[in-house]
């Protein structure tokens, strides 16, 4: 495929890709019912990566053969970023919510921005540190509305109002560990996008990801063990679940990021992951019947508004230069 024509279909790829990485959520959630997230983890990146080999091993022989050892610690780093971000993203949902988790681990763009002058080069402007601030004050909502309640409706009548347990309480609670596994998601993720974004450039699609796939699962095989977590002996619906996230959020979702990468930058590729919490949220109130509240909404607003105001700003910049 030549790059104007894959320039072309980049729209509807990216909306698939959407559409594919939002069903994550619900199979991991069905999956957890059975099975502890490290082992979910392991067996999606495990199964991805045994349904690459044989296309990887025979069809692109020669180009795995010719990377340079530079191009093959990056991508085995990428690994590395990408099983810990399933490692801490993926045990989040134990703890909090498919709405707060999905939207914390897409601030991955904001991560991106802020290591972009590092490692590409990049500027932060003004109104990328504004989308950044409007954001992360969007996320500390989002952590509060696990933890706390609206008393006596909206009303200014005494004893009314926000109600949020002591800092030492709240510091222990499972949603804000949670929220803070989902955080830590985002940062692995944006490492995986930005090493991808470099590699993409000189890469074909199927033997960079099958180089990540692999190391990321050697990688979860290792924690999960570690873990003290075994692979065997769960039901079989179980493995199914985790043979779908293999199959779609991963080999169709994020297979297209990575392709996406090599006509996109990093920021901008992860910009477009920010139609997960919507296509998530609204997956989770039908099938798990999660209805988030209003000030969950509200964070999540905030925190969309602000990612969209930095990557327009980035984008404007990049533009420019």
């Amino acid at each position: 495929m030549n790059e104007q024509r894959s320039r072309q279909i980049l729209p509807f790829a990216i909306l698939g890709a959407i559409l594919a990485v939002s069903t994550a959520s619900i199979f991991i959630r069905f999956a957890q019912q059975n099975a502890p997230s490290l082992v979910i983890a392991a067996f999606r990146l495990t199964f991805a990566s045994l349904i690459l080999a044989p296309i990887a091993l025979t069809r692109h022989r020669a180009e795995l053969r010719s990377l340079t050892r530079r191009e093959l610690l990056l991508a085995l780093l990428s690994g590395i970023f990408l099983a810990l971000h399933f490692a801490t993203w993926i045990s989040s949902l134990e703890y909090t919510t498919v709405a707060s988790s999905v939207v914390l681990v897409s601030t991955s763009p904001l991560w991106v921005a802020l290591l972009a002058p590092l490692f590409l080069r990049e500027r932060l402007t003004r109104s990328v540190l504004s989308g950044m601030t409007l954001a992360l004050i969007g996320g500390m909502i989002i952590a509060l509305s696990d933890s706390c309640t609206w008393q006596n409706g909206l009303t200014l009548r005494p004893g009314s109002g926000l109600a949020c347990p002591s800092l030492a309480e709240f510091v222990k609670g499972n949603a804000f560990f949670g929220n803070s596994l989902a955080l830590a998601g985002a940062w692995t993720v944006a490492g995986y996008l930005l090493i991808g974004r470099s590699l993409r450039a000189k890469m074909s699609l199927v033997p960079y990801i099958f180089v990540v796939y692999s190391m990321a699962a050697v990688v979860l095989i290792v924690i999960m063990f570690a873990a003290g977590e075994t692979p065997l002996g769960y039901p079989p619906m179980t493995y199914l679940w985790m043979l779908l996230l293999a199959l779609v959020p991963q080999l169709i979702g994020h297979s297209t990021y990575n392709w996406a990468l090599r006509y996109m930058s990093a920021a901008l590729v992860a910009v477009t992951t920010l139609g997960e919490p919507i296509g998530s949220t609204i997956l989770a109130y039908f099938i798990l019947r999660e209805a988030p509240t209003w000030i969950k909404l509200g964070g999540a607003a905030m925190i969309l508004a602000g990612i969209w105001m930095a990557s327009k700003a980035e984008t404007k910049s990049r533009s420019e230069d």
